[in-house]
């Protein structure tokens, strides 16, 4: 199940409700695991970022070299 931000955010104001209320436990999953589950997701969120501009940077600088080869090629036929 994939979760908007809107949901993301209802969930995590829930649990905070429920973490403030302390030992009164409710039926299902208990709110440290609720918390600590949301912290996975900020986590994995802040990594997605990270990758994508890791990602971003490779294909600029592979566009760089294919540019520096393609140049290379092209004075090499010249001077042949």
């Amino acid at each position: 199940m994939i979760l908007t931000a809107t949901q993301l955010k209802a969930l995590r104001q829930r649990n905070d409700e429920e973490l403030r209320r302390g030992d009164y436990v409710k039926l299902g999953y208990p709110a440290d695991t609720i918390q600590d589950l949301l912290h996975t997701i900020e986590a994995i969120k802040s990594e997605k970022k990270k990758w994508k501009k890791v990602a971003q940077e490779r294909g600029e600088m592979l566009g760089r070299i294919s540019e520096t080869i393609d140049k290379y090629n092209a004075n090499r036929v010249k001077n042949d």
